[in-house]
């Protein structure tokens, strides 16, 4: 009873998290890699010990590449984004790599990627993640449909796009912080971060909401002098999965500080944003989707 009797400091707390990942997002803005706006990506192996980043970077500095990103990868090879180079240029950037003749470099793969395409990568991201959502509050307002008293199906479906959309925009805001000021870029794999998200939060919501589906209809079978209001209905359900939910939360935390720390570089910034979703989702889908029901019967009763 102590979260949904608290609600309102709890939405207040979410409130803040968005405004302030909105005005992160609108400071530092969206650094798209080339997956998003185009360019070319060359990766390269070394058969012996890869020579320093900081010297590969001062050569690299005087070819006019622009803005680019020099990543480290397994154990000798290197990744290098840049914008669209031409034969020459590409030419140029392995002379580079292999100036040891000792320690020369062997190209793993090479790809270049359009800004039309890029531009369509981009749309399509921004689809597929409104057709996840849109079909998640399909999906659980069909699933609630015989839950009618004393909220509505469809606003099971409503509390829980409010959870989602607030499970994409503060982990977007955090990383859009945290690559402006560690390095980074929005590639792919985020989006592919925030779909994993989404996946899990209204898996976890759906666990507390199946709760509360169960609780009202023992409600209903009680006398009437033992039944419960809707408050304390949704009070208990949320009791009665905050274990499950904390546990469950915890495994997956743990699975994924081992990839962050333990796993490639190329995969960092992937576990980071899952380990912030993880964070947010569990803490939507007890302090934010829940109460939301409590609150949505609360304005009907008021009319």
């Amino acid at each position: 009873m102590f979260i949904v009797n608290n609600r309102k400091f709890f939405f207040g707390l979410s409130l803040l998290l968005i405004i302030a990942s909105c005005i992160a997002m609108f400071v530092f803005g969206f650094n798209f890699g080339i997956d998003f706006k185009g360019g070319s990506i060359l990766e390269v192996s070394y058969a012996t010990t890869r020579p320093s980043q900081e010297s590969l970077k001062a050569d690299l500095d005087t070819l006019g590449l622009g803005t680019y990103m020099l990543t480290p990868s397994g154990n000798a090879n290197y990744i290098l984004k840049t914008r669209e180079i031409t034969p020459v240029e590409k030419v140029t950037i392995e002379q580079v790599f292999s100036k040891d003749p000792l320690n020369q470099a062997k190209e793993e793969r090479f790809n270049s990627i359009g800004p039309v395409v890029g531009a369509e990568l981009k749309n399509k991201a921004f689809v597929a993640i409104g057709i996840v959502m849109l079909c998640i509050v399909l999906f659980i307002t069909f699933a609630f449909r015989k839950v009618s008293f004393p909220v509505a199906s469809w606003k099971y479906g409503v509390s829980t796009i409010i959870a989602l959309a607030h499970d994409v925009i503060i982990p977007t805001g955090v990383f859009v912080t945290w690559i402006h000021y560690r390095g980074g870029e929005i590639d792919l794999l985020f989006v592919t971060a925030l779909l994993a998200i989404l996946g899990y939060s209204v898996h976890d919501t759906i666990v507390v909401f199946d709760r509360v589906r169960e609780n009202l209809r023992l409600n209903n079978q009680n006398s009437a002098k033992s039944k419960e209001t809707f408050v304390e209905t949704v009070g208990h359900s949320v009791t009665q999965t905050f274990g499950r939910s904390i546990n469950t939360s915890l495994t997956i935390f743990i699975t994924l500080m081992a990839l962050y720390f333990l796993g490639g570089e190329s995969t960092k910034n992937f576990a980071f944003v899952l380990l912030v979703g993880v964070i947010i989702g569990t803490y939507s889908s007890i302090f934010v989707a829940s109460p939301l029901l409590v609150t949505l019967e609360k304005m009907q009763g008021k009319k």
